[in-house]
């Protein structure tokens, strides 16, 4: 059996995630006095206490994530559950590439402390936001998108079939939309992130990662780990530096890489951290899939039979 770990991203958080494991493990008590250290405050209380509106705006969000993703994917493969390949949806490609040993813990949670900050300004600066588009093709919605000659708007992540988030700015997603419906979109939900991720309205917050990551010492991974960015596995530590640049500001190819995943013989798909978004996205992908998910110390258990 061929493992492949999953990593969620922004949106997957919930307030109290990780709490049962920081209580019963003093490795992950260990990781919270570094993420502690290098955001400068007790971050764990966020976490752990909120309010949700406080967890959930991005410069938190990320980091938050990340580390309790990385805390339970170090947890599983202690316990003998060690993946063949890795991939994470959009933040979560810096969970996946940390546990393929690409980078260390601290330089990950560096580089996501410095993203979140990043893109957090973005969404400062310009006016953007982001909706998904429900039961249209890609095609068509890129198509639509593409037409679009007033702004930017772009098809920022390709989720899963008939599932398209579009990203750009504020107004012309709203315009965008009835072109959609025109189109045979069934719903178009706005997405709550107070920004336009995967978006050329993202540049300045690749310019700031940029150079941030080109600071950091990268390794070749010691697994193969998808790019969201091309839905392909890399390893050279020139090529992960590069998806780690151009991701910010490109599409997250999601259904296309769980695509190539299978294809290329995993067949035990594991989603590590908060949340179930990529068991859903992977069930809408390809109902034959086998996928589970690991959030609490009991799911832990569960699956190493503790």
């Amino acid at each position: 059996m061929k493992t492949a770990f999953l990593f969620p991203g922004q949106a997957s958080q919930k307030v109290g995630m990780g709490q049962d494991l920081y209580l019963s493990n003093s490795n992950v008590r260990k990781n919270f006095e570094i993420a502690n250290d290098i955001m400068g405050f007790d971050f764990k209380k966020i976490i752990f206490n909120g309010p949700a509106e406080v967890l959930k705006k991005t410069i938190y969000t990320q980091p938050a994530i990340y580390l309790i993703s990385v805390i339970i994917a170090k947890i599983l493969i202690k316990k003998g559950i060690n993946p063949q390949c890795a991939a994470g949806h959009s933040l979560g490609e810096y969970s996946a590439l940390t546990i393929a040993n690409a980078f260390d813990f601290e330089s990950g949670f560096e580089l996501v402390k410095l993203r979140s900050e990043a893109m957090q300004s973005s969404c400062e600066e310009e006016d953007g936001t982001m909706a998904a588009v429900l039961g249209l093709d890609d095609a068509t919605v890129e198509q639509i998108c593409n037409d679009c000659d007033s702004g930017i708007v772009v098809a920022a992540n390709f989720n899963c079939k008939g599932q398209v988030v579009i990203s750009g700015e504020s107004n012309l997603i709203n315009e965008i939309s009835q072109k959609l419906k025109e189109a045979g979109a069934k719903k178009i939900i706005e997405i709550n992130v107070g920004g336009a991720f995967h978006s050329p309205l993202m540049t300045s917050a690749k310019e700031k990662l940029k150079k941030k990551l080109n600071q950091t010492t990268l390794n070749d991974s010691t697994i193969p780990v998808y790019s969201n960015c091309t839905a392909k596995s890399v390893t050279k530590k020139n090529d992960i530096l590069d998806s780690l640049i151009n991701q910010i500001d490109n599409p997250v190819y999601w259904h296309q890489s769980i695509t190539n995943i299978k294809y290329d013989g995993f067949n035990n798909f594991i989603e590590v951290g908060p949340g179930k978004v990529l068991q859903t996205l992977c069930k809408r992908i390809d109902s034959t899939l086998s996928i589970s998910g690991v959030e609490s110390v009991h799911q832990i258990n569960e699956l190493t039979n503790v």
